[in-house]
């Protein structure tokens, strides 16, 4: 595997693009002005490159069928030949039983086994009391979006980029490199 290639989804254009730039280690996508259409950034991974692509928002609540279709075949064309990773930015207090499904379609629209490589990362919530935490930990469409991902999921709070990238390349390794097809 020469690339590691990973599709940015969730519900904030904002957060997904910090992942981004994380992962990146230094700011390659505007994480202020949301775009209508996918980008796909290349940045240095060790012995090897990472491919991101951040998305638009695809889960909200007026976006047309023929839209989402027409995003997720430019997400796999960006991609080619094909995704290792799904990281799904989520979150908690504002994501609804309406973004799961949505979500759920999405990934399907890419293959039934994405769900097998994704990687759920729950932002800090705006409240970080700890009763917030087990809280949304118990948040129904996002315990369910996590029993779906075979209850892979972080916490973005004090999340460096090497236990994000192990993890990512940990989901890989599952898959025994190969990207979806």
């Amino acid at each position: 595997m020469s690339e590691l290639r990973v599709v940015l989804l969730g519900n904030s254009w904002s957060e997904r693009s910090s992942v981004g730039n994380l992962l990146l280690g230094e700011t390659e996508f505007n994480t202020e002005e949301e775009p209508d259409r996918c980008q796909r950034v290349r940045g240095p991974l060790k012995e090897k490159e990472m491919v991101l692509i951040n998305t638009p928002d695809l889960l909200h609540y007026n976006i047309t069928d023929h839209k989402l279709i027409e995003h997720v075949r430019n997400c796999e064309s960006l991609s080619d030949p094909g995704p290792h990773v799904f990281l799904l930015v989520l979150q908690p207090e504002d994501f609804t039983e309406e973004h799961k499904l949505k979500l759920c379609r999405v990934l399907k629209l890419f293959s039934d086994q994405s769900f097998d490589r994704s990687l759920v990362l729950i932002s800090t919530p705006r409240e970080e009391k700890p009763e917030f935490m087990v809280k949304y930990r118990q948040h129904p469409p996002l315990k369910d979006m996590i029993r779906k991902c075979t209850y892979r999921y972080l916490w973005r709070k004090d999340l460096e980029p090497p236990e994000l990238l192990t993890r990512l390349c940990q989901i890989v390794k599952e898959n025994n490199g190969e990207h979806l097809d």
